[in-house]
């Protein structure tokens, strides 16, 4: 019985959390957060804004970004970036680390990264020449996917 309740317990919070999750809502680029905002000024400024939107889900808010050119910024709740997505061009200047690019550019110098996404644990970076590069926070290389 003890087990029933437990079950039927996680049971419940898992649906309360889909109920709360995908609480998507269209903003104004002027209701990002501040560091956002200069985030887009400073590596987007020429980029027009399709739409943003504010994601909240069950424990975190995040906002997307998404550029006319098909650019996609997406940033935490404090507005830092936290993935940075360019599909058919390159990532601005001044986005990727420069110990990772020096590490890109040793192993592969006329690839152009197409993608950084980072978390509390890693960077991850897509290239052009559709490899992938996980980073740790200290910048070594951990590992390598094709």
């Amino acid at each position: 019985m003890k087990k029933m309740m437990i079950l039927l317990a996680g049971l419940f919070m898992l649906g309360t959390a889909t109920v709360h999750a995908d609480n998507d809502r269209a903003i104004a680029i002027n209701q990002l957060p501040q560091k956002a905002q200069e985030f887009i000024q400073t590596h987007f400024k020429t980029e027009k804004v399709a739409y943003a939107k504010m994601e909240r889900d069950f424990l975190e808010t995040r906002y997307d970004v998404v550029f006319t050119s098909g650019k996609k910024v997406e940033f935490l709740k404090n507005g830092d970036w936290k993935e940075v997505n360019c599909r058919y061009s390159t990532v601005p200047d001044g986005i990727v680390p420069a110990q990772i690019m020096a590490k890109i550019k040793e192993l592969y110098p006329d690839v152009t990264v197409r993608e950084i996404d980072r978390d509390k644990h890693d960077y991850e970076v897509k290239l052009s020449n559709r490899m992938e590069l996980t980073f740790d926070l200290q910048f070594n290389l951990i590992d390598i996917d094709d």
